[in-house]
């Protein structure tokens, strides 16, 4: 396929919510949206592993100087582990280095899980986008060397056991940023007493946005193939990326202000921290951050001039 002329691109802007496919990366299939939608900008809210699939939120236009909210959310997978062995991944990609004999029961389980909720630390594996002096990780370990890595602090918000039978364990996860699926499975081998590694993995939501709304890039392909009205009708407004934020009304003048990038007095300020912003008609401007003096201080605002 010829690739396109830059002036070929647009400016459009919303989220998509990506039912990314197995075996390819969240950057590729970031492009694969790019080119459908013919955005001149793009970018993902959080990488999914090629084994990975499910929920990859893409961020077309302005929604990208937003896109680190959607990051900084809470995760939720369904996970199913291998018991018994463990690999030089932690999943079913890398070589299988040791079995072990599986005596696990259901009960045993429901015992054990709960011991994972809440603040734990995780050594991030090797074969990981880390970097350690300049370098990522899962290049160091191609090369068979091993690096010390600090343990990072999580947490588990929600861990449930969905089924087990013989040595496959499927649970369901909801978890912080930065949680690494793979060393809990390893994890919980572990704790089990005879190892673990992740065998599938599917991310079923990131915050609000969910796995039931997401579409195929089949889908998209179908809907760019008839027109580019059908597959701009399947975006989400920039906001959904701010859910999570209270919505400020700003009268016309202060709207003015903060869209030229000056600070406001609020008259009626309401409690310190970030908010949308939307002008008095309604039509979002941007995040704002109000002050304990009342004060209203622009963070990141819509280019209104384009």
């Amino acid at each position: 396929m010829a690739s396109r002329n830059s002036r070929d691109y647009r400016d459009i802007d919303g989220v998509l919510i990506l039912d990314k496919p197995i075996g390819v990366s969240s950057n590729h299939a970031l492009q694969q949206v790019r080119r459908l939608f013919r955005a001149r900008k793009a970018g993902h809210c959080g990488s999914l592993d090629p084994l990975a699939t499910g929920v990859l939120p893409i961020c077309l236009g302005q929604a990208t100087k937003f896109s680190s909210y959607l990051l900084g959310a809470h995760k939720r997978y369904r996970a199913t582990c291998r018991l018994g062995q463990t690999t030089t991944t932690g999943d079913a990609e890398g070589e299988v280095i040791e079995h072990r004999l599986v005596a696990v029961d259901r009960e045993r389980l429901l015992q054990l899980l709960p011991q994972f909720i809440g603040q734990i630390e995780q050594v991030p594996p090797m074969y990981s986008a880390l970097k350690h002096q300049g370098k990522r990780l899962y290049q160091l370990a191609r090369e068979g060397k091993q690096v010390e890595r600090p343990p990072r602090q999580v947490e588990i918000f929600e861990l449930e056991l969905l089924s087990l039978d013989s040595d496959e364990l499927e649970i369901e996860v909801c978890c912080s940023k930065g949680t690494y699926i793979r060393t809990l499975a390893e994890d919980i081998g572990n704790a089990l007493g005879c190892g673990a590694h992740l065998i599938a993995l599917r991310r079923t939501a990131v915050d609000t946005l969910a796995e039931q709304d997401a579409f195929s890039i089949e889908k998209l392909q179908q809907l760019a193939s008839a027109s580019s009205a059908k597959i701009d009708e399947l975006l989400l407004p920039v906001t959904v990326a701010l859910a999570d934020f209270a919505e400020l009304r700003l009268e016309a003048g202060a709207s003015l202000d903060i869209c030229n990038g000056k600070r406001v007095n609020l008259a009626d300020s309401p409690a310190p921290g970030l908010y949308r912003l939307v002008s008095a008609e309604g039509v979002f401007i941007g995040l704002g951050e109000v002050r304990p003096d009342a004060e209203l201080l622009p963070k990141r605002l819509m280019n209104t001039a384009r």
